[in-house]
């Protein structure tokens, strides 16, 4: 999905996008335990997204919306209070960090050392985002890909 085709008038989830993931989060409590803790970190993910200024909100959905979709074997939840994305061992892999947090100049999509990114004696482990564009898209897809192998 392009960051274009997805976005609504204020740039942000569409309703149709909001709903989708409401009722996943509702299916999740369904399925009892397992599924209602895999719910309640969705929300608090949406949540926090919903709490950012409007620029960081835009790249945090967008962010979002990637992550879920190339990897949804992830689990979302919030990490010291920033929205990250876990494997099935509940470890963190990757996540985004805004710019109002700390009140730096960008974004930051960050990986932890779960994620499968090795590259020789030195790669990078986070990436500054200042705004959404198909190559942001490509680039933070393949990461997420290459994070999960």
């Amino acid at each position: 999905m392009t960051a274009k085709s997805a976005k609504t008038e204020s740039d942000g989830f569409s309703a149709e996008e909001r709903a989708a993931m409401k009722e996943r989060a509702a299916e999740l409590r369904a399925e009892g335990r397992k599924g209602a803790k895999k719910a309640d970190g969705l929300q608090a993910v949406l949540d926090r997204i919903a709490q950012m200024a409007p620029e960081d909100r835009e790249l945090a959905e967008r962010v979002h919306v990637t992550i879920t979709a190339t990897a949804p074997e992830l689990t979302a939840k919030t990490w010291y209070g920033m929205p990250a994305y876990a494997n099935e061992e509940g470890k963190i892999v990757v996540f985004f960090q805004d710019a109002g947090k700390f009140n730096y100049r960008y974004s930051t999509l960050g990986f932890q050392d779960t994620a499968n990114l090795d590259d020789g004696d030195m790669w990078p482990a986070s990436y500054a985002l200042k705004a959404w564009s198909p190559e942001v898209e490509k680039k933070i897809a393949e990461l997420v890909k290459a994070a999960v192998s």
